[in-house]
C-alpha cells in the first residue's frame, strides 16, 4: 500500500494490526507513507504524484484509489487481487494526497478503484481496505468470513 499523508493514527494502527495478524502471503501488507506536499492544489499534486511513481516498479500491478473509478464488489475484488497473484505479479494499492493524483499516475495505473461514491477520510480508507484485502483472501481461500 502506497499512500500520501501522515502515519496511521493509533485507532487506525490498532485496527490495520487486527487484520495484518490474519494475513499471509501473498495478501501481506507493507505501507509506504509519502510525506504531503507544502505546495498547494496542481503544485502539490505534482509533486506528490511523482514521489508516487518513483516508489513503483515497472513489475507492479498498480490499483489507484479514485471516488472517480471503478467499483468492486468483494467477490470481485478477491478475484482481480488473486489474478495477479497467480500470475506472481505484485499488487500496489495508491492512495493519493488531499489533492489526488495528477494524469501520470492515473496513465500508471493497471485498475482505477472506487471504494464508494463517497468520499472517505484516508486514515479511515487505510482501514478499510486492510479488512477488504483480509476478506479476499477469506474468499480465495473458500473461508466462510464473507456471506453472501
Amino acid at each position: 500500500m502506497l499512500a500520501v499523508g501522515k502515519k496511521h493514527e493509533s485507532w487506525v494502527s490498532e485496527g490495520i494490526t487486527r487484520y495484518e495478524r490474519r494475513l499471509k502471503k501473498p495478501y501481506d501488507l507493507t505501507w509506504q507513507l509519502l510525506p504531503h506536499s507544502s505546495r498547494q492544489d496542481e503544485s502539490a499534486r505534482t509533486e506528490e504524484s511523482e514521489r508516487i511513481l518513483a516508489k513503483i516498479t515497472p513489475a507492479e500491478h498498480v490499483v489507484l484509489l479514485d471516488e472517480r473509478g471503478k467499483g468492486f464488489d468483494s467477490p470481485g475484488l478477491a478475484a482481480h487481487l488473486q489474478q495477479q497473484f497467480d500470475v506472481g505479479r505484485p499488487v500496489t494499492v495508491v492512495i493519493g494526497g488531499a489533492y489526488g493524483v495528477d494524469e501520470t499516475v492515473h496513465a500508471r495505473a493497471n485498475r482505477v478503484w472506487s471504494l464508494s461514491g463517497l468520499v472517505f477520510p484516508h486514515q479511515l480508507v487505510r482501514l478499510i481496505l486492510a479488512e477488504q484485502v483480509y476478506r479476499a483472501q477469506e474468499i480465495s481461500a473458500g473461508r466462510p468470513y464473507h456471506h453472501v
